[in-house]
């Protein structure tokens, strides 16, 4: 019993005092206020209420959330019909698919090779013969998924001081809508096949990439954005202003440097439909190899594309204004929910300050509290 009575008292010992964070007016006062303090003190209430509405309504997450088709080969009957999917889908499409494309490879280096190396001295004939290279072989590329593609609105022409902006799935957005009009985009570069073409191919067509870790490269970009709007020769600019692929459900926040250029902002809506397979791309569970394979060996891709009406900065606006008019827009023909999240805190942990400054408001909330 006296081992028992030792190691209780050790315990108490260890138990941190809370009246010690008390102020002396609320411990040597009546039992009242001690009891009031204590309870406010320990009371996380709200706290405990905001982080279980950030986990059951989380919002950022689902953005970027693939959404797993239902099953619905349960029963006797319909698991022959979904083994005859299977079998026709990877035993006939993929392979008649995989030949398409590689056909359409074949054409385009017959092409792309002798018009980059024998027409250097013909800028304006070898851009153009390059430019409907690419259109050909973005054509090939939806081919090979049987994409189902309808375009709603006037085809893009090129004109100076005019930038498209786009809502982004997957990096196939680029490939549906370059098929129609070859745009120059903006894009964060990729390593292995995909980033072997952007250095060999799309800066044929005035490409810019970029790297989000490097400040430096921001500062380029936005130099050679302002240079390309102004140039009458150069192919529509196409940007994603979310910066990230999203699911095609949800918009996230459109980053403003497009929307600062000083020139007409073109939307373009892009939806797609999901009866045969999810466009989306999560970059961060599965390459963009792996992405195409999925595509490839679906039954269909369908989406649709509104090219809508170019907009312009209103008098007084700011340009995070005009960005959101104009998300509202593409959000509203896409069917798509707005969510005011950044898309790049998808690759990079809250800001400390952001973390500190939640942490300041709990601070203060509890001496508020001790000061009733």
């Amino acid at each position: 019993m006296a081992g028992m009575e030792s190691t209780s008292a050790e315990m108490d010992l260890d138990r941190p005092n809370l009246e010690e964070y008390l102020p002396s007016d609320s411990i040597h006062g009546s039992g009242s206020p001690k009891n009031l303090h204590l309870r406010d003190l320990l009371d996380i209430s709200p706290t405990l209420t905001e982080a279980a509405g950030a986990i059951v309504d989380d919002s950022f997450t689902r953005c970027f959330k693939s959404n797993s088709p239902e099953p619905w080969n349960w029963n006797i009957y319909l698991f022959p019909l979904w083994c005859t999917g299977v079998v026709v889908r990877y035993g006939i499409l993929f392979p008649l698919r995989l030949l398409t494309l590689l056909f359409g490879w074949i054409i385009f280096w017959a092409g792309f090779i002798p018009a980059h190396i024998l027409l250097k001295g013909q800028e304006k004939l070898r851009r153009k013969i390059e430019r409907k290279l690419v259109e050909m072989m973005c054509s090939f590329f939806v081919a090979s998924w049987t994409g189902v593609v309808k375009y709603h609105g006037p085809r893009p022409s090129m004109r100076p001081h005019q930038v498209f902006v786009a809502n982004h799935t997957s990096m196939i957005d680029f490939i549906i809508l370059e098929q129609m009009t070859a745009f120059a985009v903006i894009m964060q570069k990729h390593p292995g096949w995909v980033g072997f073409i952007q250095k060999t191919i799309l800066e044929s067509v005035g490409c810019i990439w970029f790297n989000r870790t490097e400040s430096k490269d921001r500062e380029v970009v936005a130099r050679k954005l302002r240079e390309h709007v102004q140039g009458v020769d150069n192919n529509p600019l196409l940007i994603f202003p979310e910066g990230t692929c999203v699911n095609n459900q949800y918009t996230v926040m459109f980053k403003k440097g497009a929307f600062e250029l000083g020139c007409a902002v073109c939307p373009i809506a892009i939806k797609y439909n999901k009866i045969f397979v999810d466009a989306f791309w999560n970059s961060k569970k599965q390459s963009f190899t792996m992405h195409l394979l999925r595509l490839m060996t679906s039954w269909a891709v369908v989406c649709d594309v509104w090219y809508l009406e170019p907009q312009y900065l209103q008098p007084g606006e700011t340009a995070i204004e005009f960005a959101e008019r104009v998300r509202d827009m593409i959000a509203t023909r896409a069917g798509l929910k707005k969510v005011p999240w950044d898309g790049y805190l998808k690759y990079f942990r809250p800001s400390p300050k952001l973390t500190e400054k939640k942490q300041q408001i709990f601070a203060e909330d509890v001496l508020r509290r001790l000061e009733k």
